[in-house]
């Protein structure tokens, strides 16, 4: 238990050093990890959503895919598709931006329902299926979403069933003003803090501990807490 708070501890530490002032988003986002679940961060542009979400994979070494939704991403980019080996002529298959272990799925709602339904098999059972093949996800996986008001122009609402696969949905909020002073001290240099942040945990590291996670028991009277 003590090696999981060290790196817990570290994790917080090393993405606070590009993030500024949202440690409880922080948090919760390390919550959804050691939960196994996936996170759907909701706000306005220019937050710090996206930030937020690459300064947790830059902390973990795991592999990572950002996907950029936008109206003319298609299922086939997110899952992956088969075509004819130009040696063998047999099909072989392609692995899509998914077939990794972070993925930041920026601005979700900007593609169309049918590419959103890509991730919904994915999400809930950690495999992909293409041509009636299942393809198992590397572990651990997590989807980073972040998604702009509905209200915005070119958004797509998302599906409840989409919504379902979701553990948390947060939101990050301006921040104060000496948040704001303290992201201009940081930012204006040569060298980005998102640029020297470095892995504080290994994949292994990361199984281990929803492992752990597992075996914490819940009282009877907690889990009818209202």
């Amino acid at each position: 238990m003590l090696k999981s708070q060290a790196i817990v501890s570290a994790l917080k530490q090393n993405i606070a050093r590009a993030v500024v002032g949202k440690d409880d988003a922080v948090e919760l986002l390390l919550t959804a990890l050691l939960c196994e679940g996936h996170i759907l961060i909701e706000d306005v542009p220019g937050v710090g959503k996206t930030t937020l979400c690459s300064a947790l994979a830059r902390s973990l070494s795991c592999s990572f895919r950002r996907i950029q939704f936008t109206p003319d991403v298609t299922p086939s980019d997110i899952t992956g598709f088969t075509m004819p080996s130009l040696q063998t002529g047999e099909l072989q298959y392609r692995p899509g931006a998914i077939m990794s272990q972070i993925v930041l799925a920026d601005e979700i709602n900007r593609t169309s329902p049918k590419t959103q339904s890509a991730l919904l098999e994915v999400m809930e059972e950690h495999q992909v299926t293409v041509d009636g093949v299942t393809y198992p996800l590397p572990q651990p996986f997590m989807v980073l979403a972040t998604q702009n008001p509905v209200d915005f122009v070119g958004t797509y609402p998302l599906p409840e069933a989409q919504m379902d696969r979701f553990f948390m949905r947060i939101s990050i909020g301006y921040p104060e003003l000496a948040d704001e002073m303290d992201i201009l001290e940081r930012y204006c240099g040569a060298v980005s803090p998102m640029k020297q942040l470095t892995a504080v945990c290994s994949s292994e590291d990361i199984i281990a501990m929803q492992e752990e996670v597992k075996t914490i028991y819940c009282a009877k009277e907690i889990r009818a807490y209202v």
